[in-house]
């Protein structure tokens, strides 16, 4: 589903569904700023707005070093020029992670495999992912790799169902590396354009848990050595900094190359897609904004700050 398809679009509800939380960055920062002087007691009232939305200590104090230096320079003498120039500062963090994932038709199939932690929206952002990949035309074959807890082996094969993908499986406790190699190698002989492997979710700092995401990885290079052809991690962005500590762990684990954040529409902490962003540097391919499947769409960091700070510049 585009993101520019008609009056409800996608960031338009995640605009609206921003703006009904309590803590939000975006709602309160016009009032904020209208009729005051832009001084030192105002921008120390952003940064701890800034902060509580979790956009994080580096990102927000490289943001109000900018903001002051500006106001310095006399150049940000007005709410609306302040606004705009945070509304830049965000865009120039955001902008070059905003990558959509590209399916390379020459690979054939390409494999995506999925990681994150318990609860944080894996299973049902495979099922997402794989209506849109079919709705495109594109052959997909999900792979239960999710072996240890059965609820996910029957939400993944009630997605397969919906989305019109088809489904490798085996009995709970299985093997999961077995798994993921008996599907890639299915795909392989059956003419499967995408192959996306979902893996048990586990806590970041169990060791013996990671190590056993890095065996996946390598039995999928076993049956194809370029592969996979993209790590994408789940992170439930209700975490807020606990979640840049999920994307450091995994990406030193598995080597991450594509970020799907989630649950954008039950928090107040928004502004950790920035901290993410800033640190990590990773493509953000997806945001999740709510359990249907068109409540999932590529990054657009311009509509995304527009969301976030309620401005309109840009908002699709």
């Amino acid at each position: 589903m585009p993101a520019d398809s008609g009056p409800a679009s996608f960031f338009g509800r995640l605009r609206e569904r921003l703006s009904r939380s309590a803590a939000r960055l975006t709602g309160d920062l016009a009032s904020l700023f209208r009729g005051r002087k832009i001084d030192a007691d105002l921008l120390d009232e952003l940064e701890t707005r800034l902060i509580g939305a979790d956009v994080g200590i580096t990102a927000t104090t490289e943001i109000l070093e900018k903001l002051r230096a500006g106001v310095t320079r006399h150049e940000l003498d007005d709410a609306e020029a302040l606004m705009n120039a945070l509304r830049q500062q965000l865009l120039v963090m955001l902008q070059p992670c905003a990558k959509p994932l590209r399916i390379d038709p020459a690979r054939r199939p390409f494999v995506i495999m999925v990681v994150g932690v318990n609860g944080s929206g894996k299973t049902t952002s495979i099922g997402k992912l794989a209506q849109r990949l079919t709705g495109s035309g594109r052959k997909v074959l999900l792979a239960a790799g999710d072996t240890f807890r059965a609820a996910a082996a029957e939400q993944l094969d009630i997605w397969a169902e919906r989305s019109g993908a088809e489904i490798v499986q085996q009995s709970s406790g299985s093997d999961p590396g077995a798994v993921v190699f008996d599907a890639v190698r299915s795909a392989q002989s059956r003419g499967f354009d995408v192959v996306i492997a979902d893996t048990a979710g586990r806590l970041h700092g169990q060791t013996h848990l990671m190590e056993e995401l890095k065996k996946i990885r390598r039995v999928i290079a076993r049956v194809d050595p370029s592969a996979p052809d993209e790590v994408l991690l789940v992170l439930d962005a209700n975490q807020g900094q606990n979640a840049l500590a999920q994307a450091r762990e995994f990406h030193a684990a598995v080597g991450v190359t594509g970020l799907v954040l989630t649950k954008l529409d039950g928090t107040a902490r928004g502004g950790v897609v920035v901290a993410i962003a800033r640190d990590m540097q990773l493509p953000i391919r997806y945001i999740g904004i709510g359990e249907q499947a068109e409540d999932f769409d590529e990054f657009d960091a311009a509509a995304f700050v527009d969301a976030l700070l309620g401005t309109s510049s840009g908002l699709k």
